[in-house]
């Protein structure tokens, strides 16, 4: 569809990725909105992943975990090869990656952050994760996120 081009789709269409994205219809603030984008989408929530900018031991990194769970900081934190992890700040999140809080994807950032993907990513042919902005998923293989990336895979759910 036209007028749906961002810097992840772009990457994905420069690096020759195969990809589809699926335009969505939920609030940000929806407080279930990971399951809520699933059932927009029609697919199981378990295939949904969310983007999540962290601080290991004061570096920004990012997580990407499925919406069915939470993120582990301590998990991450030992992935990452670190000691501690916290949530990064939402304007430094949004800032650093150039994307906006219900759309940040783990493609396309304006600064290329280390990534964690949770391993349960590699059991699905395919996942979603944020193409970018808020309404719009990429589905695509967890195998090419993991390469384009360059992520660490991971057990990063609690």
């Amino acid at each position: 569809m036209a007028g749906q081009g961002t810097p992840a789709t772009s990457l994905l269409h420069k690096r020759k990725v195969a990809h589809t994205t699926h335009p969505y219809s939920v609030s940000p603030d929806s407080p279930n909105y990971g399951a809520e984008v699933a059932a927009a989408l029609g697919v199981p929530a378990e295939r949904v992943f969310k983007t999540l900018v962290t601080e290991v031991d004061g570096a920004l990194t990012v997580a990407v975990v499925p919406v069915t769970g939470d993120l582990d900081l301590k998990a991450l934190a030992a992935a990452a090869g670190g000691k501690r992890a916290v949530l990064a700040d939402r304007a430094v999140a949004e800032r650093t990656t150039g994307y906006v809080r219900g759309g940040i994807s783990p493609l396309g950032q304006r600064k290329r952050l280390p990534t964690v993907v949770d391993a349960t990513a590699t059991d699905h042919e395919t996942i979603y994760v944020s193409a970018g902005r808020r309404g719009l998923q990429v589905e695509l293989s967890p195998h090419d996120l993991v390469r384009l990336t360059a992520a660490t895979v991971a057990t990063i759910r609690d």
